[in-house]
């Protein structure tokens, strides 16, 4: 059976019954029109194949992804612009869905997965618009001049996980102007903003009225610590208890970008809590998750879940709001997009990657020198490249991270993450104590931010106190699971368990850390050192020729030099004579 890669459009005509019952004849002309003069040509130009036609649709199969959005981008633009005189109700209009998958190839005609994703993308696209798969819109990188927005991770029906959508509308396609005298919506807030509506109380006994109503206030709450957030206040969203909403409508009347729903359901000594994040404007359900818990202590329990649901809904965020920046015009930023932008590539974690966040980050703390957050991730950007050992002048990265830690404090003395970063910055000066100190107000200021749990827990790993620095570390990752941190996270934890005795298990984290994505070589050495004390030879000697393929310039004196300007010198000591016979240069 062949097989091959390509990227598959799928395209159907928007209320096709419809059309047909008002007027038979004229609609299959006008449509025969339309393909003839229009839609095949288009096609053809970008050298698609027509796999197969229905009465209302079409299957196309093309070499590029690059081919296939440019074909329906001309198609619908051109579309819209032969049918903006004909009435709303008469207009022919197509969806198209487009993917990048693997296809089985049956005669002429294409089945499998990637098919049927092109299907189901091409169900939800706008009128007249398109919808990408994720993996199809990251292969275009810049090679087509449309903007996509982002929806989010969406579930479809017969596909088992859930996919990332971009779509993309006409101007034509775009909701009318309401009457001058319409309300207008509030204007959204230069940051990520959220309502949480009252969960439901599922159980039909008004005894747990209360609990929905404490699991509501205290998302509020936790919501409200990161400085990041705009989040609309209890008063305004409890006018909502009660009601049927419109997510779209409440986004409307609250100026928000994002709702938080759920339920809570008791019985017997189970309860239930289910919770989702919301796109308002689009209604596209971002994340979802379901709770199951044992009824023991009902304040412990209140504040397990509300920790769980605030760390996911702080880590989907913060992702989607990287991404739109990532990818919007460049003339067309502000400071908090450049901000966004900057950490889009920061967290890329290697060298262009922290050069080009640096820029970014100073270009948005150009359009507003008061921006905390900036000043504190640009301090964290600098204190990286030391880390990463990815600058040629340690002292001035040094420098210019406490320059910046220090006006992230100063411009917000309330913050957390400027604490945090003071923290990272004091381990970096040898005062570990101090440093200590400064992530526990950092944790004061924000319980639920697992950066700021990490930050303290890094503090003591740098301090060698490494028992204490499991608690902290384990919280971090049980508050932001799926935290793009977490082979970070995993190679940390790893190393203290192995600090403490837990070495199979700390080993076996190690091993995991190097099994995901990442682009630097501190999880191999880590893996290394405690696979060589460990007596497992032939797996050292494999860590370090890993290390030397991610970074070819390392050397014992770079490991010193670099594990020693954070940490105190007992664990360099401990750690360099188990690396010190695989082969490193000195």
């Amino acid at each position: 059976m062949e097989r091959r890669l390509a990227a598959i459009l799928s395209a159907d005509m928007v209320g096709f019954s419809r059309l047909m019952e008002a007027d038979e004849v004229g609609t299959i002309e006008r449509q025969k029109a339309y393909r003839t003069e229009l839609i095949d040509p288009k096609i053809a130009e970008r050298h698609g194949r027509i796999v197969k036609t229905t009465g209302d649709g079409l299957l196309v199969e093309f070499a590029s992804v690059v081919d296939a959005v440019e074909s329906a981008l001309g198609i619908q633009q051109a579309m819209a612009e032969h049918e903006a005189a004909t009435p709303e109700d008469r207009r022919i209009q197509y969806r198209v869905g487009i993917n990048l998958g693997d296809i089985v190839i049956d005669g002429d005609d294409i089945l499998g997965d990637g098919v049927n994703v092109a299907a189901r993308l091409q169900e939800a696209s706008p009128n007249g618009g398109l919808m990408l798969s994720g993996v199809a819109y990251e292969s275009l990188g810049n090679l087509v001049d449309a903007e996509f927005e982002d929806g989010g991770r969406q579930q479809f029906k017969n596909i088992t996980r859930p996919i990332q959508v971009w779509r993309w509308m006409s101007d034509a396609t775009l909701p009318t102007a309401k009457p001058a005298n319409a309300d207008e919506p509030l204007q959204l807030p230069d940051k990520p903003s959220i309502a949480v509506l009252p969960f439901d109380n599922m159980s039909g006994d008004p005894e747990q009225e209360y609990f929905a109503d404490g699991i509501t206030e205290d998302i509020i709450t936790a919501l409200s610590r990161f400085r990041s957030f705009f989040v609309i206040a209890r008063n305004s969203t409890f006018a909502y208890k009660g009601e049927a909403v419109n997510i779209a409508e409440v986004g409307r009347e609250l100026g928000v970008r994002y709702v938080v729903e759920g339920s809570v359901r008791k019985a017997s000594n189970r309860i239930r809590v289910t919770a989702q994040l919301i796109e308002a404007a689009s209604d596209n359900h971002i994340w979802a998750e379901r709770y199951d818990r044992d009824v023991i202590d009902i304040f412990d329990l209140q504040d397990e879940i509300t920790e769980t649901i605030v760390g996911a809904v702080e880590h989907e965020i913060g992702g989607i709001e990287r991404i739109r920046a990532a990818h919007k015009r460049p003339e067309n930023l502000e400071a908090w997009e450049l901000f966004q932008r900057g950490m889009f590539h920061v967290l890329q974690m290697n060298r262009d990657g922290l050069e080009t966040g640096v820029d970014l980050l100073q270009q948005s703390i150009g359009k507003d020198p008061s921006f905390a957050e900036a000043h504190a991730h640009l301090a964290f950007t600098y204190l990286h490249q030391v880390f990463l050992g990815t600058t040629d002048d340690t002292e001035n990265a040094l420098s210019k991270a406490a320059t910046h830690t220090h006006e992230a404090i100063k411009h917000d003395d309330n913050s957390s993450l400027g604490h945090e970063m003071l923290a990272r910055l004091l381990c970096f000066q040898h005062r570990h104590e101090e440093a200590i100190a400064a992530a526990k107000r950092a944790i004061l200021f924000n319980p639920n931010s697992s950066s700021a749990n990490f930050a303290l827990g890094f503090a003591y790993f740098a301090a060698d106190r490494c028992n204490e620095a499991l608690e902290p570390t384990n919280r971090a990752i049980r508050l932001s699971p799926k935290d793009h941190r977490h082979y970070n996270h995993l190679m940390i934890k790893g190393c203290l368990l192995n600090e403490t005795g837990q070495r199979e298990e700390g080993i076996k984290l190690l091993r995991e850390a190097n099994s995901l994505p990442h682009r630097d070589y501190r999880a191999a050495l880590a893996l290394a050192r405690y696979t060589s004390e460990a007596g497992l030879m032939e797996e050292a000697q494999r860590a370090a020729t890993r290390v030397m393929e991610v970074m070819p310039d390392f050397t014992l004196r770079f490991f010193e030099s670099n594990f020693g300007a954070f940490i105190h010198p007992d664990y360099v000591e401990r750690f360099r004579p188990h690396i010190s016979h695989l082969g490193f240069p000195e």
